[in-house]
């Protein structure tokens, strides 16, 4: 059956209408006028809508038009006018039975069934039901509409959902998983940032100290197991307060924590090894890389207890090389110098001493200094800017074998006194050493390459100089013993030499 239309006004033409006709109310007493059942107007009366029709008068068996059936759309034509008087208003099928039946209102004049009155409700095919019924209707309808439309949709959602679990139950594998498995279940590839720091997490220590001056006063900082034996390597700056003393702990990322005691501190180098107490067994060593192969741009990952919170994981890149760096441990002591791998991973007080790894999770690095929104290089309780400094871990290595060995660094020299306040022209020899002493040590390895006070060293090897400070930091990622070029000024003229680094054991 049409559903065109539906909820809105049926047009007056009786031509057309828009829905199929409905069975008629039972006939009233308008449709038997006092004086009988004339013959004419039998062909006019409706068939009843009801199962079982009440008893009428008999009408001809033969009618000159027969109702439509209900269930069926039909046409209506108007009534055609005949000679003798007929209905004005045709009664066969109307769409919808009147509200009402309108009572005669004078008696059937003599010789014929006379026109009814006018009807007292709208003409045909005007709708019955009152003007609200109509804004009902029609919201019904939207709302079938759009019942129809979210069903349409649902079976279509519905049939891929079943299409997608026939597909799983044809041998397809469902990629799906719950996020109560996902930790357990969701396996890391060699190479990603979870899969690294998952590996080099358990070698990672958070180191409190304790100064044996004051009770409560101390830091925590980071370090990392270098070997078997339970040498831990960390900064020289986060372990000084303890070093004569005071307390050391280490705590695992399981929660384990050991007593430990300092083995040797490298103050210039910035570097300590400890040694656990009563070391647990099997510890797994960090593996170390070769930051000489590092690159501008390689991936890092930086593990250590920033503002005491330990076992975090930062990422970034190697931002810049031999970045020259003197940082100080903040108690007024000396300065430590370092021509320093740069990262823009974060970096904050209490990652101080943890590793800096590459994407492979090999060490390449000891993050030590980071640049603070004052201007200075250094430990500050100023947060992470993206520029950070590590120890690059050739140097590192060499330093802590020095001090598991001896428990004193031994430090490269030239054998001159350097203007460290200077920058930008290179480093100048000083005119007078500390104390009154020679600026060029006699004898010195400086003194032998013909070096003299006043000299503007410009290059150490294949690095330019600009500092006293860089100077410094170049000679100590060498050993005593290297040979080396170094490219320098005299009395506005460029000249070469080449230096064979000595030897100073221990901090002075």
């Amino acid at each position: 059956m049409s559903t065109e239309n539906e909820g809105t006004p049926v047009p007056a033409d009786p031509a057309a209408p828009s829905t199929p006709p409905a069975a008629p109310a039972p006939p009233t007493s308008m449709d038997k006028p006092a004086g009988g059942t004339s013959p004419e107007a039998a062909p006019h009366a409706a068939p009843e809508a009801a199962p079982e029709p009440a008893p009428q008068a008999a009408a001809p068996q033969t009618t000159p038009q027969a109702s439509p059936p209900v269930d069926e759309p039909t046409t209506v034509q108007a009534p055609v006018p005949a000679a003798a008087p007929a209905p004005a208003a045709p009664h066969a099928a109307p769409d919808r039975p009147p509200a009402t039946a309108p009572a005669p209102t004078a008696a059937a004049p003599a010789g014929g069934w006379p026109p009814p009155p006018p009807p007292a409700v709208p003409a045909w095919g005007v709708p019955v039901p009152p003007a609200p019924e109509a804004p009902r209707r029609r919201t019904g309808g939207l709302v079938a509409a759009v019942l129809v439309a979210s069903l349409v949709a649902g079976g279509i959602g519905g049939g891929i959902g079943y299409w997608a679990a026939e597909r799983g139950d044809n041998g397809f594998s469902s990629t799906t998983v719950s996020s109560g498995q996902a930790p357990a279940s969701f396996k890391r590839e060699p190479g990603t940032v979870a899969a690294v720091a998952a590996k080099a997490l358990p070698s990672v220590v958070t180191i409190q100290a304790k100064s044996g001056a004051q009770e409560g006063e101390g830091g925590t900082g980071t370090g990392f197991v270098y070997d078997q034996e339970g040498h831990i390597v960390t900064n020289n700056h986060v372990v000084a307060s303890a070093a004569d003393g005071g307390t050391l702990s280490v705590t695992f990322s399981d929660g384990k924590t050991y007593d430990a005691e300092v083995v040797g501190r490298a103050e210039g180098y910035d570097v300590a090894v400890l040694k656990l107490k009563d070391a647990p067994k099997g510890l797994t060593p960090l593996p170390l890389g070769d930051s000489d192969k590092v690159a501008v741009g390689d991936s890092t990952i930086a593990i250590g207890a920033p503002f005491g919170l330990s076992n975090t994981v930062t990422t970034g890149i190697v931002s810049a090389k031999n970045r020259p760096v003197a940082s100080g441990d903040g108690s007024g002591g000396g300065n430590s110098y370092m021509s320093a791998l740069q990262t823009d991973a974060s970096i904050n007080p209490g990652n101080s001493g943890g590793p800096l790894l590459d994407a492979s999770g090999a060490v390449i690095g000891i993050n030590s200094a980071i640049q603070s929104t004052s201007g200075g290089f250094g430990q500050s309780q100023a947060g992470s800017i993206g520029l950070g400094f590590a120890i690059p871990v050739n140097q590192a290595k060499n330093v802590a074998q020095q001090l598991i060995k001896t428990g004193k660094p031994v430090y490269p020299v030239i054998g001159a006194t350097v203007n460290m306040n200077e920058k930008g022209q290179g480093a100048t020899i000083a005119a007078q050493g500390s104390g009154g002493t020679p600026s060029v040590t006699p004898g010195g390895p400086a003194a032998k390459a013909g070096l003299k006070a006043g000299d503007v060293i410009t290059g150490f090897g294949d690095h330019p100089i600009d500092s006293g400070p860089t100077l410094i930091s170049e000679i100590w990622t060498h050993k005593p013993g290297d040979s080396v070029k170094i490219t320098y000024e005299r009395d506005g003229r460029t000249a070469t030499a080449t230096v064979v680094l000595g030897e100073r054991t221990g901090d002075s």
